[in-house]
């Protein structure tokens, strides 16, 4: 694995943090187990590529581990395609956030006949409560009389509907560590002839994960309070706001990057938004097409920030390609952009 490439501007401490973490994996004790791995029956498949790279961090190569969802996709607006219905029926473990994320699920679940276990990894997380505001720009008509979903971790929502739950868990580095967890004793329950190499494999990662949180917080505790605001294409990084001190002042999408792009009156508002929030930075993702998030900053007069890695790792070689690599790229980005470095 090599380092994340910083941004020219990035300061010294980041990319010693960068090369630092890129490093300690390579030596990380976790890979001691999967060079001797063998061919296993054990078949498991992740929905996305974040969660894809958490288990394969503590699987390494003791399963037949495959994604759904690959690098670069969105899970939003994913369709599959037959043969990856196909795949569930041969998976022993589906490995799931829940929360409504992956709305099409259950059906293709259905579809497939499949006698999987389906591990749901955001159990155990305090889930974040949308707030009006927060909900999407469609909601703004008062469409805010949502049932409560404290049981949405156990069965996914369907017809791409989140509720009133957030489920961009990963965002907050905490929520991973709870998630490895919950990765590992699935793997061991289906697995305990592999309940050592489990083990290492998951304590090694975690002990990545903490450092990885307290070097973000170290990073935001950079920035002025008063200048810690984003505003971002859709809202999937309230989790990361809450947990390092952050305000999201607006998104050009709600909730879910299937929304309609906003209408001309819902632009000029949060531009204003922007204008009146002092914002100094607004941020596109590598999801989705950026022409929207620079117009409204051309209005807005601020700057358009590297695009974060959001709802997906990024391909193979690129900044994003790990999710220890994503938290990277994405908080070295909005500190730089936000401090005008």
């Amino acid at each position: 694995m090599s380092a994340t490439p910083s941004l020219a501007t990035h300061r010294t401490s980041r990319r010693v943090f960068t090369a630092t973490i890129a490093g300690s994996l390579l030596a990380a004790p976790m890979f001691t187990f999967r060079a001797a791995a063998q061919d296993s029956s054990l078949k498991a498949l992740a929905t996305f590529s974040v969660l894809h790279d958490w288990v394969q961090n503590v699987a390494g190569d003791l399963i037949d581990l495959s994604v759904l969802v690959p690098a670069g996709g969105d899970t939003h607006t994913f369709d599959p395609a037959p043969d990856q219905v196909a795949e569930l029926t041969d998976a022993k473990l589906i490995f799931e956030i829940g929360l409504g994320f992956e709305s099409w699920l259950d059906n293709i679940f259905a579809a497939s006949g499949s006698s999987a276990e389906r591990v749901v990894v955001s159990e155990g997380i305090a889930v974040r409560t949308l707030t009006e505001g927060e909900e999407g720009h469609e909601h703004e008509e008062g469409e805010d009389d949502h049932d409560d979903h404290e049981d949405e971790s156990a069965t996914p929502a369907d017809e791409h509907d989140h509720g009133d739950t957030d489920p961009h868990i990963w965002g907050n580095v905490q929520n991973a560590i709870i998630a490895i967890g919950t990765i590992r004793d699935a793997l061991i329950a289906a697995d305990p002839d592999n309940t050592d190499a489990y083990t290492a494999n998951a304590e090694a990662y975690l002990g990545e994960l903490e450092t990885l949180d307290a070097w973000v917080k170290s990073e935001v505790a950079k920035i002025p309070e008063e200048d810690r605001k984003l505003v971002t294409s859709h809202d999937a990084l309230g989790y990361y706001t809450d947990a390092y001190g952050f305000t999201i002042v607006g998104t050009v999408l709600g909730l879910t990057t299937e929304e309609a792009e906003p209408s001309a009156q819902q632009v000029a508002e949060l531009v204003q938004q922007i204008q009146d929030s002092g914002v100094k930075a607004i941020f596109a993702e590598t999801i989705e097409n950026p022409a929207v998030i620079e117009a409204i900053a051309a209005e807005a007069g601020v700057v358009v920030g590297p695009e974060l890695y959001t709802d997906a790792l990024g391909e193979a070689g690129s900044d994003g390609d790990t999710y220890i690599k994503m938290i990277t790229f994405n908080t070295n980005a909005i500190v730089s952009a936000i401090l005008g470095e």
